[in-house]
């Protein structure tokens, strides 16, 4: 666990106001995590800004870099960029606890906050599910999502109207839904 003392951050000796900490994430970082399988090396900082309060701190987390990745389609590996910007508030209380994805209860002595399975996870939650080599995104890919990034389904079996919306074509009921719908009715 020495490795994970790196991404500690004393909390205790802070005074009120915004501290600043950068960590390195490199391939150690995600062969610990043994994220071999999605992470094939990595050149990311991360700088998470602390601002302590009284009753709270909040982490503002920027990690910015790239981290190398295969192609779903080439299996060739290839560079991708990352700017992942995440927030996570830590509150006094009386135990140690997490509230939600965004919000950790730790005590008023806590020593110190460990950042870096936070890291993780933001980078792997910023990794995209369809993992595309730059030099393959042609036309195709271009004509398969629309221009906000969404990926748009059509299908040759339903003819659109002047509208634009698609006639979809009615199933016939089950007729044991129709003899239950005439009794429905008569109440």
């Amino acid at each position: 666990m020495k490795f994970l003392r790196a991404y500690d951050i004393d909390v205790i000796k802070l005074r009120e106001g915004k501290h600043t900490f950068s960590f390195e994430v490199k391939d150690e970082f995600f062969k610990f995590y043994e994220a071999n399988d999605w992470v094939n090396g990595s050149d990311l900082t991360a700088n998470v800004t602390v601002t302590k309060t009284a009753s709270l701190m909040e982490a503002d987390f920027d990690i910015v870099g790239t981290i190398r990745l295969t192609c779903d389609r080439s299996l060739e590996e290839f560079d991708h960029p990352m700017d992942v910007a995440e927030k996570v508030i830590y509150k006094y209380g009386l135990v140690e606890e997490e509230i939600s994805e965004d919000v950790y209860m730790i005590t008023k002595d806590t020593q110190s906050i460990n950042v870096a399975q936070l890291i993780y996870e933001f980078i792997l939650l910023a990794i995209p599910a369809k993992k595309i080599h730059p030099d393959y995104i042609g036309e195709m890919d271009k004509d398969e999502f629309e221009e906000d990034g969404s990926l748009v389904y059509l299908s040759d079996e339903y003819d659109s109207d002047e509208s634009g919306d698609q006639d979809i074509p009615e199933k016939p009921a089950d007729p044991r839904w129709e003899i239950l719908n005439k009794l429905k009715k008569k109440d």
